[in-house]
Order: structure tokens, then C-alpha cells, then sequence
């Protein structure tokens, strides 16, 4: 939420919500900004259905892939993909759909470290990050880190 903080955005696609852990904070602190949050899981997307239906109107709730990029190119001017790159079987299929669904940034966070989630299939690491995201065109990276997890920004360079 910090990088947040100090960026002009007017619309966030949230991967793999999940239970809400940043979604609904960045929906606290950012009440007046469009999101959109897509998951895989029914139940994930019948949770956030019952939040939206409950009277957060600037949430759109949707059951989606990465991988098929769901939405245009250029549909949004944040990306997150939190903690989710580590259970997705093709991480630069997901990357590269991001990469042309974003306009202005993605945030990546992934654990740092071997974990015992059996979910987790890739541990990804800095390098790995940088490989995949050069391969799809994007080059401007940050890398940063918190107890346990790197996170990362990727500014989108728009080609006119």
C-alpha cells in the first residue's frame, strides 16, 4: 500500500484475491479507486461477490485466470500479483498476460525462502523474476524485501 501511496492510478486488477488480505485494506485506504479482483476458487469468488453485493460498488468480482489474460491489453494501471506467482504452473504465461493487461505497473510479491506450503510449486527468486519479465518485455524493475517475502515493481514502459 505504500508504493501505492505515492503513484497516480485510477484502476487496480487484483490476482488471486484470495481471503481479502490486501484487497480489503487497499479498498479501505483507496475507497475511491475502480478494482477489480479476479480468483480461480468459486469459494474466493463468492466471498468477494457477497463483499461487493454487500455496498463496496467500486469492486468488480470475477472467476478468471491469469493465463487466458481475461481482460484488453492495457486494461488497467495497477496489477498485483500477491503471493500467487508460486502456485501458478506457467509463472511466464501469467507474467506475460499481466505484462499486456497493465499499463503503468505490476506489484509482485513471492515468499523468499522454501516454505512447507504443498501449494507452493515454484520458489522464485530475483533472477527468475528479472528472466521471466525481460522475456516479456519489461525491464524496469525494483526488488525489495520483507520477513520472508521479495517483493517487486515492475514500471510498464507504454510504446507509442
Amino acid at each position: 500500500l505504500g508504493f501505492l501511496k505515492g503513484v497516480y492510478f485510477e484502476n487496480l486488477l487484483d490476482v488471486g484475491s484470495g481471503r481479502g488480505v490486501f484487497l480489503f485494506p487497499f479498498i479501505d485506504a483507496f475507497p475511491w479507486t475502480d478494482v477489480t479482483s479476479v480468483d480461480i476458487l468459486d469459494k474466493r469468488v463468492e466471498l468477494l461477490s457477497d463483499i461487493k453485493n454487500g455496498g463496496t460498488d467500486k469492486l468488480s468480482v470475477e472467476k478468471a485466470d491469469i493465463c487466458t489474460k481475461p481482460f484488453a491489453d492495457k486494461s488497467f494501471d495497477v496489477i498485483t500479483l500477491l503471493e500467487v506467482l508460486e502456485h501458478i504452473p506457467d509463472v511466464e504465461k501469467a507474467i506475460d498476460s499481466a505484462v499486456k493487461m497493465a499499463r503503468k505497473y505490476i506489484v509482485v510479491s513471492v515468499p523468499s525462502k522454501q516454505d512447507n506450503n504443498p501449494e507452493h510449486i515454484h520458489l522464485l527468486t530475483k533472477a527468475k523474476l528479472t528472466e521471466y519479465f525481460n522475456r516479456c518485455g519489461v525491464e524496469k524493475l525494483h526488488f525489495d524485501g520483507v520477513n520472508g517475502h521479495l517483493i517487486m515493481i515492475a514500471t510498464i514502459e507504454e510504446v507509442d
